[in-house]
């Protein structure tokens, strides 16, 4: 997933960590010395945030080379991106590029890890990454997912339609309101929360495009489908609620063409090492 990513964001980002001065690099008196911060993985595993960590540290000042894109499988020790700049400048910004990398790394191991149990009984069954990763941390979770081989679920509440529960309980007659639903927004898809076979199959016959089936059992899954495609030779159906590394190719053999997740976001991050060395001469 390519992005270009706000200013005001990467700003935020590294004004949290150098609100002030840094103490140490300016009290040493080294912050004009150049440098160099080159940044490897140090176990095998997936290329990701690589693209925030260099637009956070251009935004310091640093020259930046990517050296493995998102998504590139790396052995330990391998450079992954380089950057020159000052002393200043490196130790201002290194530490959160760093972390980036290491949380969406993370994220990324363990989505390549589910893609690849679920598609190995199902090719074209898709992993999708909730909303549920942790507050602010949207675009890193998501460079993550990206570089996993994962897609999104739903961007925000602005981008799709997904009809919960907690909508329904306000809606004094939900066939109503849903065909209202549908009528206001007919270039995009209208998902619906099912909690149960019945009330899936209920939807379908209301004209939802996606059914979204919260902790179905993967036996309850497989029954489910054949009957509402019986009904919508197109319908989406998407297994939710507990989908995991452990049950994706359970819920993949049952006929679900999109898993959806939050196991991911909560992975534990890839060690990143971020090697310094000063250069002489600028270079």
């Amino acid at each position: 997933m390519t992005t270009l990513e706000p200013l005001d964001w990467i700003d935020s980002l590294l004004f949290d960590d150098r609100p002030y001065e840094d103490l140490t690099t300016e009290g040493l008196g080294i912050g004009a010395q150049p440098g160099r911060v080159t940044a490897a993985l140090k176990a095998p595993g997936v290329v990701a945030g690589a693209g925030i960590a260099a637009a956070l540290l251009r935004r310091a000042g640093a020259r930046v080379e990517v050296l493995r894109e998102d998504g590139a499988l790396v052995e330990a020790g391998e450079p992954i991106l380089r950057a020159e700049g000052s002393a200043a400048a490196l130790h201002a910004v290194y530490k959160t590029a760093q972390c980036v990398m290491e949380y969406a790394g993370g994220v990324a191991a363990r989505t390549r890890l589910m893609v690849e149990r679920a598609q190995a009984v199902r090719p074209a069954v898709q992993v999708a990454g909730t909303r549920k990763h942790w507050p602010g941390g949207k675009r890193i979770a998501l460079a993550g997912l990206a570089a996993g081989g994962g897609i999104v679920h739903r961007l925000g509440l602005s981008d799709s339609i997904l009809v919960f529960d907690q909508h329904r309980v306000f809606c004094g007659d939900f066939p109503a309101a849903f065909a209202r639903l549908k009528a206001r927004s007919p270039e995009r898809k209208a998902a619906v929360e099912a909690a149960s076979p019945e009330e899936g199959l209920a939807f379908v016959r209301m004209g939802a495009d996606i059914v979204q089936c919260e902790r179905f059992t993967p036996a309850a899954l497989a029954e489910f489908i054949p009957a509402a495609r019986a009904l919508n030779p197109a319908l989406v159906v998407s297994a939710a609620g507990g989908v995991k590394g452990a049950n994706a190719a359970d819920y993949a053999r049952a006929g679900a063409d999109i898993l959806v997740t939050s196991w991911p976001y909560w992975a534990e991050p890839q060690d990143v090492k971020m090697a310094f060395s000063r250069l002489e001469g600028g270079r």
